[in-house]
């Protein structure tokens, strides 16, 4: 179990490097240089690296190894775009499921996150935000579209968004209105909500993305 988890974080890791840009396509991605950056024994970042070989995320090429496959802002649309349908849903049930204990604890974490926002603390922001969407989705009661939202959720690069200029307040404004909608008990409202918010912070990354200048190929860990 543990060698598993290690390799889950390990691809982890490099995921959230390759969807944020930090590793470009083309990038040399050598099992050993990534073992010593993490302190991970060999085998897990092996499993690692195919894991992400099957996802698209490497290409195995002769006599060179493990690079990096091409992406594009139109994948990170793409994976967005599939993310703000299940989320959409999961948010839709949470307006017709969730207890007077859960409207609570969202509205709470909601006034953290809102703080957070003013007072500028990144850290507080990203982990409240994280806080809140796995109160949403937990009132939804859907052990299945939770965890086919995951497959989705794992590309995202969560700690990276709180760099992105304007993605704190859109955040706060797009939690607003899920919000209320579940407040309110309105599935339609929430389900627009949710969605309009994860196509809106996909588009802020694509666009991240195609703007920054692309760094040049490096041997990575």
């Amino acid at each position: 179990m543990r060698r598993r988890q290690l390799s889950d974080e390990v691809a982890s890791h490099l995921r959230q490097a390759i969807m944020s840009g930090v590793l470009a396509p083309g990038s040399s991605v050598r099992a050993e240089a990534v073992g010593e950056e993490l302190e991970v024994s060999a085998t897990p970042v092996r499993e690692a690296l195919q894991a992400l070989r099957v996802e698209g995320f490497l290409e195995l090429v002769p006599r060179k190894g493990f690079t990096v496959a091409p992406l594009d802002a139109d994948h990170i649309r793409d994976i967005f775009e599939a993310h703000a349908l299940i989320a959409g849903e999961l948010a839709a049930r949470a307006a017709e499921r969730a207890d007077e204990a859960t409207v609570e604890e969202l509205r709470s974490v909601h006034r953290e996150l809102m703080d957070s926002v003013a007072a500028g603390e990144r850290d507080v922001l990203e982990r409240k935000n994280h806080e809140f969407h796995a109160a949403v989705y937990l009132a939804a009661r859907s052990e299945r579209l939770s965890w086919a939202l995951g497959n989705f959720v794992r590309y995202v690069p969560r700690a990276f968004f709180t760099q992105i200029d304007g993605w704190a307040e859109s955040t706060a404004h797009a939690h607003t209105s899920v919000l209320e909608a579940i407040i309110a008990r309105d599935p339609g409202a929430a389900r627009a909500a949710m969605g309009a918010h994860i196509r809106k912070s996909g588009e802020q990354l694509a666009e991240y993305f195609e703007s920054r200048p692309q760094p040049e190929s490096r041997e990575s860990a």
